[in-house]
């Protein structure tokens, strides 16, 4: 597969992972800061956050093909999120970062190649 169909695919599977398949369980609960009646579970935000990004770390690994880029988006999208959950980033900042980080892994797989 050429860089721009790797970018696109990664794209299109962080729009995937990020909206409909998210869900709103793990997008309220990924936030330690979230609280209701049915989130009283001590450190439920840390388990939601680390699903949610262990589902896009698979997603890269696949298309990829590269057990070590699907690490470093583990390791990435965990802290881009957080900082996110935290008010330290906006939304757009958010989005911007995960499709540098998609650039950045193409970008890694041409440099491999």
């Amino acid at each position: 597969m050429a860089g721009l169909q790797i970018f696109f695919a990664l794209l299109i599977a962080h729009a995937l992972f990020d909206y409909p398949l998210q869900g709103d369980f793990l997008s309220r609960n990924k936030n330690r800061h979230y609280k209701d009646e049915n989130n009283n579970v001590k450190g439920l935000w840390i388990h939601c956050l680390t699903s949610h990004s262990i589902l896009h770390a698979g997603s890269v690994w696949l298309i990829t093909g590269s057990f070590i880029i699907g690490i470093m988006e583990f390791v990435l999208h965990w802290i881009i999120d957080f900082l996110k959950c935290e008010g330290i980033t906006n939304f757009h900042t958010d989005q911007f970062l995960h499709v540098l980080c998609r650039i950045l892994y193409v970008i890694i797989l041409w440099k491999m190649s």
